[in-house]
């Protein structure tokens, strides 16, 4: 899975519309949203991003966390204590595959 299809997939699961790829006049295309082309917002970088990974987590349901968290021990190398120091990217991938989003790099 491509991260910006990562991207996309988080953004859509925590409720962002409208996610597209953006054309940027100074550099490359980038994720964005919005209802008008020429006013785009950006969608949080997940696989780079602490933050915006906590915030996408929040959005997991109750019965949602215990499979996120098996999903984060498997990818971290399966100890537990590794996945308080797992990445963003590593978060993002639990989330992914936790949804049913997740898709194998071919």
């Amino acid at each position: 899975m491509t991260p910006k299809a990562q991207r996309i997939a988080i953004a859509e699961f925590c409720g962002y519309t409208h996610v597209r790829i953006v054309k940027s006049i100074e550099g490359p295309p980038d994720i964005g949203i919005g209802h008008h082309p020429t006013e785009p917002h950006s969608v949080p970088d997940y696989l780079n991003d602490l933050n915006a990974m906590h915030e996408a987590e929040k959005v997991l349901r109750n019965n949602q966390r215990g499979d996120f968290s098996f999903h984060l021990q498997k990818i971290t190398g399966g100890e537990w204590f590794l996945c308080y120091n797992s990445t963003a990217a590593q978060r993002a991938e639990a989330l992914l595959r936790t949804i049913g989003k997740w898709e194998a790099t071919k």
